[in-house]
């Protein structure tokens, strides 16, 4: 492993990050105020409690994760696109580095700004709601694994996008969809049968449910199922863009 190619592609991704810190730090704490105050305040004051937990505690996980699988995704697919947009992929490509090191720099890079993302939206939900923290080391391990799957994810995105227009429409169509779906504001527990039976089909479902139970001992799927889960998905990555390198697929075309 080349680390030297590894640190000095992760530090020019790290750089532009930091010459929009202020966008970045101001954006998710406006974003998850506004979030406290349409959903906890208004909709909190219909619904006091969900399995013992208040509605505004409750939905603080659902928050990390909408902001975190967002992030990450947004980051690495522009982090990868740019270089093919300006035609900078070839030196990249030429370089005596491998594709592991390549993805290492920027994946590492994107799941890094997802995770700052979620500290800061912790930070910010704690000024709303009294948090607590029941499994501390499976919530960290939890929130790791999100930024690194869905930021290995994004990079796949970046290498099939074609346009810009294309890099925003996997996350707005699909992944974002999902997320609202998959319990991020309520237990799939409040859902007739059908419908649970039905969000068990949603993916993101088994990475909220296992988050959650991190902060309050809650899940709506069992805590293994989840962390296999999050665990095939991030190998599924992995593969796929294993094979693009391999085969070349949107990069030297």
């Amino acid at each position: 492993m080349n680390w030297m190619a590894v640190g000095a592609i992760y530090r020019f991704e790290m750089a532009r990050f930091f010459r929009t810190i202020v966008q970045s730090f101001v954006a998710p704490v406006i974003t998850t105020s506004l979030y406290f105050v349409v959903f906890g305040a208004a909709i909190g004051s219909r619904i006091d409690e969900v399995e013992g937990v208040s509605y505004g505690a409750f939905i603080v996980p659902g928050l990390v994760m909408l902001s975190v699988m967002t992030q990450a995704i947004s980051n690495a697919s522009f982090g990868i696109y740019f270089p093919k947009f300006i035609g900078t992929i070839y030196e990249l490509l030429s370089a005596p580095i491998n594709f592991l090191e390549i993805v290492t720099g920027y994946v590492g890079a994107a799941a890094t700004k997802a995770l700052f993302i979620g500290v800061v939206i912790l930070v910010t939900a704690s000024m709303f709601v009294p948090l607590r923290v029941e499994h501390p080391v499976a919530m960290v391990a939890f929130l790791m694994l999100t930024c690194l799957s869905f930021a290995l994810m994004g990079f796949i995105i970046g290498i099939w996008a074609s346009n810009f227009e294309q890099l925003q429409l996997v996350p707005l169509l699909v992944v974002t969809p999902l997320i609202f779906l998959g319990g991020a504001f309520y237990s799939i527990s409040m859902l007739p049968e059908f419908w649970q039976k039905v969000a068990l089909l949603n993916p993101v479902v088994y990475l909220i449910s296992g988050f959650r139970w991190a902060f309050y001992g809650l899940a709506d799927v069992p805590v293994l199922v989840s962390l296999l889960a999050i665990a095939g998905f991030t190998a599924l990555c992995l593969a796929a863009i294993w094979r693009i390198f391999q085969t070349g697929w949107r990069l030297r075309a």
